[in-house]
């Protein structure tokens, strides 16, 4: 009889509760491979204590079947500086290009360093000796470091949801050499693409003077890490099994009725600065302007999910994108037909499939995407015998998977129209030929092997001397 797999710890900024319907493909795959050998899920709450005291927090427990969902509540002062300050306004911005977004205020690193200081003592408590971590994203970098100086010796991996950018950008970041520091304190760092793992190689042997091992290990400071990509899937039974739901089939219904005789294309995104979407916008003008055969025929449907809507860079991206859906649905729509139906709301996730299936053309054209799932998604509600085509960034991350997309530079705004016009006029047998292909990739790769390929991997990395790390 084979020996039980060491317990679990994931550790994210929120967690998933295996209870509820999940709010995506990361929580399902996550849910289910804690359920299935059992752990814990650590990270914050979501609330925020008032008169709370900085560094300081009160721990959460829950029960659902075989994980124990930890969470912790923070501070207000501690909300501002970590979530808000560091992750937000620093870190966001840089790891997705945008130095010129960047707020590195001193007060926000220092409650970053904290923030990460007062998890690692909590979840210490929580640990036992044979345990395997898992750490999600960039709000929690340090992490690992933190556990090692308490003298956690257990397997750490990390995994960074986020594009990772080239040696100049993160070399902009004021204290840059501690975060770079802190990868080495896990045994396996995680990253979406390959280019996102030639960036960390290029960074830690420039800027650490690291020394190349071989098959993705870096040496430097005295310790050993593997980085590799882990391009992250959905799971794809699960979302299209949504498509059964009540609330699909009456979306279905209605989508047929309404726009039975339009193109729709869709886009899905957070509102977020990294989507691109005023490009987008931009270039359904162009689209209209100079291929007017779509007028009074293709109309876009924008979701755009509020985020972050506390700052100043999402307020003026707002009013940015209804000044621009205003402008364009008054100069080229009629009073049966607008061209672009903007709606800045959260859409409930049942709901997607029947969207996607709908529409012919997909629009995924961010600036910068560390995977971006909706181009995923789209692929596999599509009916194979007459499937839409997915307009693709290459500056996403999925694109270095999903080359038979139609692939476009959204910082080049007529291209992208042509790309667009090229999608809606495309013959069915190449729609069929690329559909296919694109199918393949994301059943055969999907959220299940993304996560078990990651703890085989950390499971069988070799261990570095723990005397180093003291």
């Amino acid at each position: 009889m084979s020996a039980p797999s060491p317990r679990l710890v994931v550790v994210s900024n929120r967690i998933g509760d295996p209870r509820k319907p999940a709010a995506g493909g990361l929580a399902v795959a996550l849910g289910n491979v804690l359920a299935s050998r059992g752990g814990v899920w650590f990270g914050w709450s979501g609330k925020v204590v008032a008169d709370g005291a900085p560094g300081a927090g009160k721990l959460h427990y829950q029960r659902a079947g075989a994980v124990q969902l930890v969470t912790i509540d923070l501070s207000e002062q501690d909300f501002e500086d970590y979530y808000c300050g560091y992750s937000n306004r620093a870190l966001w911005p840089a790891f997705h290009y945008r130095l010129d977004l960047a707020d590195f205020a001193a007060g926000y690193f220092a409650g970053y360093q904290r923030v990460n200081r007062l998890l690692a003592r909590k979840l210490a408590t929580l640990l036992q000796p044979d345990d395997v971590i898992w750490v999600h994203d960039y709000h929690l970098i340090p992490l690992a470091d933190e556990l090692r100086a308490l003298g956690c010796r257990q397997r750490i991996g990390f995994f960074l949801h986020v594009p990772l950018p080239p040696p100049p950008i993160l070399a902009a970041i004021p204290g840059h050499e501690w975060l770079m520091r802190s990868f080495f304190a896990y045994d396996l760092v995680g990253l979406q693409t390959q280019a996102d793992v030639d960036h960390f190689g290029r960074f830690v042997q420039e800027e650490a003077g690291a020394v190349s091992l071989g098959d993705g290990v870096f040496e430097a400071l005295g310790r050993q890490v593997l980085a590799r990509s882990f391009p992250i899937g959905i799971d794809v039974e699960e979302f299209r099994d949504l498509a059964g739901s009540e609330e699909s089939r009456q979306t279905e219904a209605m989508l047929r009725k309404q726009y039975g005789h339009r193109r729709l294309l869709v886009g899905v995104d957070r509102l977020d600065y990294s989507k691109g979407l005023p490009r987008r916008f931009r270039a359904i003008q162009d689209l209209l302007e100079n291929y007017p055969e779509n007028l009074q025929s293709a109309t876009l449907i924008q979701i755009a999910s509020p985020s972050r809507e506390t700052l100043s860079a999402y307020t003026d991206l707002r009013d940015e994108l209804e000044g621009l859906a205003g402008k364009i649905n008054g100069e080229f729509g009629e009073l049966d037909w607008l061209p672009i139906r903007y709606l800045h709301r959260t859409w409930a996730r049942r709901r997607l499939p029947a969207l996607y299936r709908c529409s012919r053309v997909a629009l995924v054209t961010p600036l910068r995407d560390g995977m971006n799932l909706v181009a995923k998604e789209y692929v596999a509600m599509q009916n194979e015998a007459d499937p839409g085509v997915l307009v693709l960034s290459r500056f996403a991350g999925a694109a270095e998977q999903m080359r038979e997309a139609l692939l476009v530079n959204p910082y080049d705004i007529p291209a992208t129209a042509q790309a667009i016009q090229r999608a809606l006029r495309m013959p069915l047998a190449e729609r069929r030929e690329r559909h296919a292909a694109l199918l393949r990739q994301i059943t055969e790769h999907d959220v299940h092997e993304w996560s078990r390929n990651f703890l085989d991997a950390l499971a069988t990395v070799k261990t570095r001397l723990r005397a180093e790390i003291q």
